[in-house]
């Protein structure tokens, strides 16, 4: 469907792409994940693989009736939502909520751009488009400009954090020119960051340093009305979060034994968040951001001495001696043989308050502790919340929390929804196909045409308003399943699922959309095939369509089917909802995903297993042109594509990790993106827009 110059131009034809590790390089296993595709995966529980699962009855009564709960959903980035003190009360909570709608609206006019290898960010025809701020930009009235070759921790924890993914913009009160930009930074690439940087002996310097870099920056920008251009400004309202910022422990597990330290007895406060990757907004105006990979932060857990202990941090992936990172000579909470408890303060979902300052972020323990991606909100017509989420891992689970407490809206009501994500259900989901004995690990589609069935919502553990709760799961207490949920999980007979990432609900059908990034373990050492993850050492991924029982968010039950088994379309092991695929963009590895305004979903890639940069794509939902998958962008080589934000006439793409290739480093850069010759390449968030005025919207026609 694009074209494919020769090589001069950087665009490669599919049949010579080269070969990675799943498509990402080594080097960012290392420090992204603790390079945990080359180990073993973590979840060695006996619970039954989808594959294995006799096919349970499941009532479809409601999916063919009328809607019977009215929704409304908040997906991750591009929304417009008041924030939690500026503009007045009435901003607040403005979400509407009213009837699901279904279709969607114009199609993808825009010519799909190339696989390419280029170091530069490529969009289509007619769009244009800019940095928005990058690594080391000053943010905070009086920070410095950044110095790469003189950094400080105190420089870096009022400049723009490394390795930029989640981003969302929110309205600033009433300003139409002015939104706060909120983005997370997912980790730090320390030989890329530092001259002469000796992994074996960092120094303190340049691990607080680090710690300054990690977290969430909080930033004003103004918007030119003739185009998607966004400039930072240096604001009060501006913020760094780190991994030293003070947050609230919430839910049952505060003060639990299972969270309290030497420097924290009583079980509250937690120094920090970590790897925070994607995450999402709420309507009544905070921002919620997981921490996923936390396991690498963390030493020396092989010298504990308690066998149970080691196998619980094991099931997280918190194992060996010294960590990559060696943080653990600088503070002790670090080092798992001093601190058993520490890793048990992280993995959690984190609710922010964007536009105050003052605001203590919270650790949501009611929601379950895991690999968090994300966490994204969708409210029903009686108030009810749900928020989706998925566990990074292979073999992993997604999870959904239904609220107790119900949305208010209107003035003075944050102090009430502020509760909504301590009290309520949390859930994890079991799934059942309808094609027995047809999956065989080839990624053929079975005899209806379809990968689909039915699934079930299986309960965890409910918290109540004063912090008690009930557990589901035998054996464990509330506190012993939502710290170590990845266990109960376990004992209920979860689906093992091929890396859920980004969990995302649309705005008008309702529908949740999954990405299954990869799983290079599937079909291998007893792990078989099944419907919902149909292929044998699936280097691709995929992504999941779900639809609720009765469009009720709080429903147990659900149907589910494929819309995309990624790879190239030549590959008879792919799938795009049906759609003819010589018409289809070649897309490998989904995993941030968002909605424009019409309703079309789009897809950042993480870890191009085709060899092409990773990119931006979209695909309509409805229609004749549903699964037409087109490639929107790409990133400059060695980048991943995160966090992406679709408005009416603007696109919003993070770039992580430019430049970040096995053999490259600060020495040897790999890239000069974004700021030309004898430059190192910096992570920075962009903006696309459609050139010209009058245009009718960013995708055109």
């Amino acid at each position: 469907m694009s074209d494919r110059p020769d090589a001069d131009t950087g665009v490669i034809p599919l049949s010579v792409h080269p070969s990675h590790r799943l498509g990402r390089q080594a080097v960012t296993c290392r420090y992204r994940c603790g390079d945990a595709c080359s180990q073993e995966p973590p979840n060695n529980s006996g619970n039954e693989y989808f594959g294995d699962v006799v096919a349970r009855v499941v009532s479809r009564r409601g999916m063919l009736t009328a809607l019977v709960a009215a929704a409304v959903v908040v997906p991750a980035g591009g929304v417009a939502l008041a924030g939690c003190t500026a503009g007045p009360p009435e901003a607040q909570d403005r979400a509407p909520r009213g009837p699901t709608q279904g279709g969607t609206g114009r199609p993808l006019g825009f010519r799909p751009v190339a696989p390419n290898t280029l170091d530069a960010v490529v969009v289509p025809e007619g769009y244009e488009h800019a940095v928005v701020i990058r690594w080391g930009d000053p943010i905070i009235p009086g920070a410095p400009a950044f110095d790469f070759g003189a950094q400080t921790p105190q420089a870096q924890a009022d400049q723009f954090g490394y390795n930029c993914d989640f981003a969302a913009l929110l309205p600033f009160g009433n300003d139409r020119d002015r939104s706060l930009l909120v983005v997370n930074h997912e980790y730090t690439s320390e030989p890329f960051m530092f001259l002469g940087y000796d992994a074996a002996n960092p120094t303190r310097e340049q691990v607080e340093t680090t710690w300054a870099a990690h977290g969430l920056s909080i930033v004003l920008v103004a918007r030119d009305p003739a185009s998607g251009r966004l400039t930072p400004l240096q604001n009060p309202v501006n913020r760094r979060i780190t991994a030293t910022t003070p947050m609230e422990l919430t839910g049952p597990v505060a003060g639990s034994p299972l969270v309290q330290t030497t420097a924290d007895p009583s079980g509250r406060i937690v120094l920090g968040t970590l790897n925070n990757c994607s995450g999402g907004a709420t309507p009544w105006g905070t921002m919620l951001t997981g921490e996923e990979n936390i396991n690498m932060y963390f030493g020396n857990a092989d010298s504990l001495t308690d066998a149970a202990a080691k196998a619980k941090l094991a099931r997280y992936g918190i194992s060996g001696a010294a960590s990559s990172r060696k943080w653990e000579r600088f503070d002790p909470r670090f080092d798992v043989s001093r601190e058993p408890n520490e890793p048990n303060r992280f993995g959690w979902i984190v609710e922010i308050g964007p536009s105050d300052p003052a605001f203590v972020p919270r650790k949501r323990t009611a929601m379950g502790r895991f690999k968090h991606e994300a966490a994204t909100i969708r409210v029903a017509g009686n108030g009810t919340v749900a928020s989706y989420m998925g566990d990074d891992e292979r073999f992993d689970y997604l999870y959904k929390f239904v609220s107790s407490r119900t949305m208010r809206t209107g003035r003075q009501k944050l102090a009430h929804n502020l509760g909504i994500l301590t009290e309520g259900t949390l859930y994890v989901a079991r799934f059942t196909g309808n094609s027995p004995g047809e999956i065989d690990g080839s990624g053929k589609l079975p005899s209806d045409g379809e990968f689909d069935g039915t699934g079930q919502w299986i309960p965890l553990a409910r918290s109540n308003v004063d912090g008690t709760g009930e557990s589901f799961v035998a054996g464990m207490s509330v506190p012993d399943v939502l710290v170590h949920t990845r266990l109960a999980g376990d004992a209920v007979g979860a689906t093992k699922m091929d890396r859920p990432e980004d969990v995302e609900p649309h705005p008008r059908t309702g529908k949740v959309y999954a990405s299954l990034t990869n799983n290079n373990r599937r079909g291998v050492d007893g792990a078989p095939a099944d419907e919902p993850n149909p292929r044998n050492a699936n280097r691709h991924g995929h992504v999941l369509e779900l639809t609720e029982d009765g469009d009720d968010p709080a429903a147990t039950t659900f149907t589910w089917k494929l819309l995309l088994v990624c790879g190239d379309p030549n590959d008879a092991a792919t799938y795009f909802a049906g759609f003819p695929k010589d018409q289809v963009s070649p897309i490998s590895c989904p995993d941030n995903l968002a909605f424009d305004p019409s309703g079309n979903l789009w897809i950042a890639t993480d870890g191009n297993a085709l060899g092409s940069n990773d990119g931006l794509f979209a695909v309509p939902l409805d229609g004749p042109s549903r699964g037409q998958v087109k490639q929107f962008l790409t990133v400059p080589r060695g980048a991943e594509t995160c966090g992406p934000v679709i408005e009416d006439r603007l696109a919003l793409v993070s770039v992580q990790h430019p430049g970040q290739l096995d053999g490259a480093s600060a020495e040897q850069p790999a890239s000069r993106w974004p700021d030309g010759p004898d430059s190192q390449p910096r992570p920075s968030v962009i903006s696309v827009w459609k050139i010209g005025p009058n245009q009718p919207g960013l995708i055109g026609m």
